[in-house]
């Protein structure tokens, strides 16, 4: 089973940098992802997600190649391989992903304006590794799916990597 941790950070700088910084664990095996989500709230106070991966592309992409392989079965492959694409860059866009949009919508209405969040849904993680290597970029965390016991362990955890950190690590 899966867990979602969303960390509030006060610009969308940091919060990339600590996206990075969990795809980088990610390519240590330190931490498996399913979903690394950036969530924005901009100044006019719109609300914008940052995916990771593109669904439209990847769709697009196997539309093309299923579309181009069945129109060379009819001696058409140039459109069977344009109307493929096509409909698997629709499928693609409607497809969702790992954590739901539209929760993270909902959590990024309650960020201030100009401030950014990070959702990753976590497969699994060695934590004494993961934890001091995001702890120090400080954020705040708004939400888990951990029980309250697990999500107070977690803060702890959280606040004993900060004060072990060197001043001016980040």
């Amino acid at each position: 089973m899966s867990n979602l941790f969303a960390i509030a950070y006060p610009d969308l700088a940091t919060a990339e940098q600590v996206r990075a910084e969990a795809v980088g664990l990610q390519k240590q095996k330190l931490i498996e992802l399913e979903d690394a989500v950036v969530v924005e709230r901009r100044q006019d106070g719109k609300i914008k997600l940052h995916q990771a991966v593109s669904t439209t592309g990847a769709g697009a992409a196997s539309g093309a190649l299923w579309g181009g392989v069945i129109g060379l079965l009819f001696f058409m492959p140039f459109l069977g391989a344009a109307v493929g694409g096509a409909t698997g860059a629709a499928v693609g866009a409607s497809t969702d992903v790992g954590v739901d949009d539209n929760f993270m919508r909902q959590v990024g209405e309650h960020l201030q304006p100009g401030s950014a969040a990070v959702f990753l849904l976590v497969r699994k993680a060695t934590a004494d590794k993961v934890v001091p290597a995001l702890a120090r970029y400080g954020g705040q965390i708004i939400q888990t799916s951990l029980s309250a016991e697990a999500e107070a362990e977690l803060r702890a955890t959280v606040e004993a990597s900060r004060a072990a950190a060197p001043a001016g690590s980040a």
